[in-house]
């Protein structure tokens, strides 16, 4: 840990910021006694995949908000099919 006067901040900044961010916390002083201190921000852990906080279709989570499904996919599943087929029939026309 590196300790620096509130006059070497004042007259480089930017060098000491950048140490900081790099390497270590800094502790300004003002006349010997620690005032402040500059240190490095922590990047947040990535989040743990788990099968609650997994990412949703639109489809999907449209339905799971509606209710529409329960513990039986065959309505989204028959749905989903139907406008597939729909579509493709579009497209041969």
């Amino acid at each position: 840990m590196k300790t620096i006067s509130l006059r070497e901040l004042h007259n480089d900044t930017g060098k000491w910021i950048r140490r900081a961010s790099e390497e270590e916390e800094i502790i300004v002083t003002d006349r010997g006694v620690p005032i402040a201190s500059v240190r490095p921000v922590t990047k947040p852990s990535p989040k743990k995949y788990t099968w609650a906080n997994r990412p949703l279709l639109p489809g999907y989570a449209a339905y799971l908000r509606e209710g529409i499904m329960g513990t039986d996919s065959t309505p989204g599943i028959s749905d989903d099919r139907t406008s597939r087929d729909n579509s493709v029939a579009e497209i041969e026309d």
